[in-house]
């Protein structure tokens, strides 16, 4: 269904028969993707005695019981409650959910042990003029992200002078298909997100960071029309589901 949305006193013509999901589904299996050293996602029905909340135990229902960590078992977005002292929740700091977003591919640059995402390489890959959300998808691009076991591989980042810029930028909105935008081991410093967010200075409460997406490799980089879900969750962070719509 090819429908023309105004944003931002722009018009848009995007087909909403076609969302390009780019969220990583949670499952209760070893396989579901996983970071921050815990342990799987568990589903399990709820149990009262002999009683199972199952259909196919005798219950009339299915009805389970979630737990899990949304920091480190999928797809999430996160307000800058994340690393405060105050409170400040996702499902206050997100009001709105439609954004024009810009997705980029990016080799990280190696730097010792590291592997960095540099201001240079936002620069150079950014083609849009001022999207409000940018979307990282980092090179090698596999499907192995979906279940990857990301304790303890010092996975990539970005350097906190690329956070600066991409603020600097206006981009309110950043997504990212690793499970933080820092270094895994960096004693607490998250330069990354501080800088993305101001905090403390200028604090952008308004600004979320996604981690651990998935962006196919058949989504071309380019302009799109990005539909940012979560679930309302009063809580530094969500589960969410980033969906995509192509400029047409």
């Amino acid at each position: 269904m090819i429908t023309t949305i105004e944003h931002n006193n722009q018009s848009y013509k995007i087909d909403l028969s076609k969302p390009l999901d780019i969220s990583i589904p949670l499952r209760a299996s070893q396989e579901n993707v996983n970071a921050w050293y815990i342990d799987g996602p568990k589903i399990e029905p709820v149990t009262d005695g002999e009683w199972i909340g199952k259909v196919s135990e005798g219950a009339s229902t299915n009805f389970n019981n979630i737990y899990f960590n949304p920091h480190g078992h999928g797809t999430h977005t996160e307000c800058v409650g994340h690393i405060t002292p105050e409170f400040y929740n996702i499902n206050d700091a997100l009001k709105h959910y439609f954004f024009i977003a810009e997705v980029v591919s990016i080799l990280p640059e190696k730097q010792g042990e590291d592997h960095i995402i540099t201001k240079d390489h936002i620069k150079n890959v950014i083609t849009s003029v001022q999207p409000e959300a940018l979307i990282i998808r980092t090179i090698p691009n596999t499907k192995e992200k979906c279940s990857k076991q990301y304790s303890n591989t010092n996975w990539p980042y970005l350097t906190e002078e690329a956070a600066t810029y991409i603020r600097t930028l206006n981009i309110e909105h950043l997504l990212i298909d690793l499970p933080s935008v820092d270094k895994e081991k960096d004693d607490g410093k998250l330069l990354a997100h501080k800088a993305f967010w101001d905090y403390p200075k200028a604090t952008r409460h308004h600004a979320t960071i996604t981690e651990m997406i998935y962006v196919d490799t058949k989504i071309p980089d380019g302009q799109y029309l990005l539909n940012l879900q979560i679930a309302s969750f009063v809580n530094d962070a969500s589960p969410s589901k980033p969906v995509l719509y192509k400029m047409l």
